[in-house]
């Protein structure tokens, strides 16, 4: 039977990566797969997915509208789908993370999602909290905050590395607008 699966984790804790390997895995043994990731982040310029390694690949642009549904049904009625692997899922709608359970559930195809869990804020992201309620499978990735704890939220700061504290819930950015940390020190550079 196949699941729908949320793997998550603050910034730098390798989810791009991940999602590579795991297509390479799949695709080395001869099956199909499609990749998606949001049409919002365009950081990187010659692939649509890239992880901070310097690994990449192509991927298909979903945004609020895309009926994920209708698109990856359409295409694994005319080639079979073995795996969909969804980076950035953070992104996704309430309404298209249950169209990735219903790819699961109904079209008998895995789905694969990435994504950050929750934002600049400690808030969850739209598309992390449905998953985060439905998913079959929830897998925490890791990544280390400078004092060497588990990383678990993600700051955002100016230009100058100072604590952001109000805005957008989205606002693309790698190293230079994120930082991995713990709680603890999540909440100190907030001044909490």
């Amino acid at each position: 039977m196949a699941k729908l699966y949320f793997y998550y984790a603050s910034m730098n804790a390798g989810k791009s990566t991940t999602l590579l390997q795991a297509d390479f895995n799949y695709r080395e043994r001869g099956m199909t797969t499609m990749l998606w990731t949001a049409k919002l982040d365009d950081r990187a310029a010659d692939k649509a997915i890239k992880s901070r390694i310097g690994l990449g690949a192509e991927a298909h642009r979903y945004e609020g509208g895309t009926d994920l549904w209708d698109r990856i049904s359409a295409a694994h009625s005319v080639e079979p789908i073995d795996c969909v692997l969804i980076d950035e899922a953070q992104f996704l709608t309430g309404e298209q993370v249950w169209q990735c359970a219903r790819l699961a559930d109904q079209a008998g195809i895995p789905v694969l999602c990435y994504g950050l869990r929750t934002d600049f804020q400690g808030e969850l992201f739209p598309g992390s909290a449905a998953l985060l309620g439905i998913a079959d499978s929830l897998v925490e990735l890791k990544a280390v905050c400078h004092c060497g704890r588990k990383a678990s939220m993600n700051l955002r700061v100016d230009a100058s590395g100072a604590a952001v504290k109000a805005g957008e819930q989205t606002e693309i950015g790698g190293n230079d607008r994120y930082v991995a940390l713990c709680r603890r020190h999540f909440s100190e550079a907030l001044g909490d």
